[in-house]
């Protein structure tokens, strides 16, 4: 069960910190959490916070001196004036508690980042139910590359950015705004970007309907003064935003009117590039260096936020091809056995297909494809089953590992045992990351393709894949070295 989201808004936040010299992270090791924590110890705030596990983030945060507890206990909280929180925790957190009971303002951290945005002239929201850690990234590449200074908060590890986040100016800031519990209703956009929207979240989300309710609140958040940047493909997204009042920006390939439109359309090697046309006239021609033709709509996006933000045509197609994907994006580790090896996030149906059909065609040619997959909760296995069983199957061998939890407990009677055998012959169901790992070693040949999936801990497979370059004994896999 998670904890609610405080809903105080920035005037009101800003005053429970006036004389506040210090604030405490609990969950700091979440990929938001981190950056939110360094953004807030940047303002000359004492900082700590607690976790679970050790982290790449969070010995970051370490080396940058702030105090990071691997370990939930009520004393963590009593030297701090303000606690900052996750959803994800339980209500029942000792520190959550502890800072109740002593009268320590507690904020969410979806609130704390609408207060901390409303530094910021320009506020770009990026949201869907897909795409937006890439987008954010794009948009992030795009304008470091143009040196505008943007300060970044995605979802996701940016090799441009050396991690989630970056600190620039106060012109520009682009963050990730999530729908999970309408989170991102509690954020400050002057730009709402909308990539699209379907069903999610079915654990929070109980209707298309409601769904769209909470997508026409987000761009509505912009004022009549701001801007909605929409995918003009997509009917959901069409709907929601049928009473918004501010200015409108679509993209796509098929909509009527764009004012952003993908034409003359190629693909080399997977990576797509295309014509932009604006509002009828040649704007730019965008050559990506990523596959996948989902990202067309994260490069349209891009392109209509970074013109609105005074980009040249140029600095916009240089800093496009410059991206490189993002962390946990179909992001190449390795070899195994000689074949790739490809790490991605995808949990939804829509983005596995998307994602698998996109490998089939650009990296998995002449071999078989292989997917490790790792299904994220029980609810969305349950309620999204056949969704999962139909775009898994575009694989060629397919390797169920449990599902991870999450917040959740099993009580829908769903496994991943049940979408193997959905799935059929092809599918098997390792009963630990280790015996996924031996799997893999033994079947995967030169030719093949391989893909582990997830947005819980099924990267962990690697662990036991081996690295050539330290264990002699475990020759069969080894990473690429850092470009």
């Amino acid at each position: 069960m998670a904890t609610e989201n405080t809903h105080y808004g920035a005037e009101r936040i800003a005053a429970m910190l006036t004389g506040c010299e210090s604030i405490y992270f609990i969950g700091i090791g979440g990929i938001n959490m981190s950056s939110l924590a360094h953004i807030t110890h940047t303002r000359g705030y004492r900082v700590g916070g607690s976790d679970r596990t050790a982290t790449s983030l969070t010995e970051r945060l370490a080396r940058e001196g702030i105090t990071v507890f691997y370990a939930h206990a009520a004393a963590h909280v009593d030297d701090y004036d303000a606690v900052v929180y996750t959803v994800a925790i339980s209500p029942d957190n000792p520190e959550y508690l502890r800072a109740i009971e002593r009268g320590i303002p507690c904020i969410s951290r979806a609130d704390y980042l609408g207060y901390l945005m409303m530094g910021y002239r320009r506020r770009i929201g990026v949201s869907g139910m897909h795409g937006k850690s890439s987008c954010t990234s794009m948009c992030a590449e795009v304008l470091l590359a143009a040196n505008t200074e943007p300060t970044v908060l995605s979802g996701a590890e940016l090799a441009a950015m050396d991690g989630a986040y970056h600190v620039g100016g106060t012109e520009n800031f682009v963050f990730e705004a999530c729908e999970y519990m309408d989170s991102f209703l509690d954020f400050n956009p002057t730009v709402a970007v909308i990539l699209n929207i379907e069903m999610d979240h079915v654990d929070y989300f109980k209707s298309m309907e409601q769904i769209r309710t909470s997508f026409s609140r987000f761009a509505a958040l912009t004022g009549e003064a701001g801007y909605a940047v929409y995918n003009g493909d997509d009917a959901e997204v069409l709907a929601a935003l049928s009473d918004y009042r501010g200015d409108r920006l679509s993209f796509g390939m098929t909509g009527e009117n764009l004012s952003y439109r993908a034409e003359n359309i190629r693909t080399e090697n997977g990576c797509p590039s295309f014509d932009v046309i604006k509002k009828g006239t040649f704007l730019c021609r965008v050559c990506l260096s990523v596959t996948g033709y989902h990202h067309i709509y994260n490069a349209l996006a891009c392109t209509a936020v970074c013109d609105l933000c005074g980009l040249s045509p140029a600095e916009i197609t240089e800093g496009l091809a410059r991206f490189g994907g993002a962390k946990r994006r179909m992001e190449r580790k390795g070899t195994l056995n000689g074949a790739a090896v490809y790490d991605d996030y995808g949990h939804h149906p829509t983005e596995i297909r998307t994602t698998l059909e996109g490998a089939k065609k650009a990296v998995a040619k002449d071999g078989r494809l292989f997917c490790v997959y790792q299904p994220h909760t029980y609810s969305r296995t349950a309620a999204l089953l056949d969704g999962f069983v139909s775009s898994l199957a575009v694989a060629d061998r397919v390797l169920m590992v449990d599902i991870y939890a999450a917040r959740e407990t099993d009580t829908l009677g769903v496994s991943s045992a049940l979408v193997a055998q959905r799935i059929g012959k092809k599918a098997t169901c390792p009963a630990t990351f280790a015996a996924a790992a031996e799997q893999l070693k033994k079947e995967v040949t030169a030719k093949d393709t391989v893909i582990i999936m997830g947005a819980g801990d099924v990267y962990k497979v690697f662990d036991y894949l081996g690295d050539a370059r330290d264990a002699m004994d475990a020759p069969c896999f080894s990473f690429e070295k850092e470009k």
